[in-house]
């Protein structure tokens, strides 16, 4: 058991640090990147239909993605995947835990995919 003085400080190692302070955009920007990885910012930018900068440098400076190598491709561009910190701070063992997505949603990303690369 722990001693009852450090038990407020054991719980709160327990809870989930990180979701009160990320903003929506960081959210999404975050769960693309958990079922897509590797991706690239415009891999990103494709699905969520925004500039994801801010949110890319938010979730680095967190430690909650990396960078994982280059994307093949004009510019190399820059390929990002979720942390170990990551795994932490939402409780999941193994990116094999996340929830699977809803079939509506993969036919859509399917959708956005083809579109992007020009692939009927």
């Amino acid at each position: 058991g722990t001693k009852p003085e450090y038990s407020r400080y054991v719980r709160h190692l327990h809870e989930p640090v990180i979701r009160g302070g990320l903003s929506q955009a960081a959210l999404e920007t975050l769960a693309v990147i958990a079922y897509k990885q590797p991706c690239t910012k415009t891999d990103i930018e494709m699905i969520r239909g925004v500039n994801v900068d801010s949110a890319v440098n938010s979730l680095l400076s967190r430690e909650l993605i990396t960078e994982v190598g280059r994307k093949d491709a004009p510019g190399r561009p820059i390929l990002y995947g979720t942390t170990e910190e990551f795994l932490v701070s939402f409780g999941i063992n193994h990116l094999d835990d996340l929830p699977q997505l809803p079939e509506k949603t993969l036919l859509q990303l399917e959708e956005i995919e083809a579109a992007a690369t020009g692939e009927e």
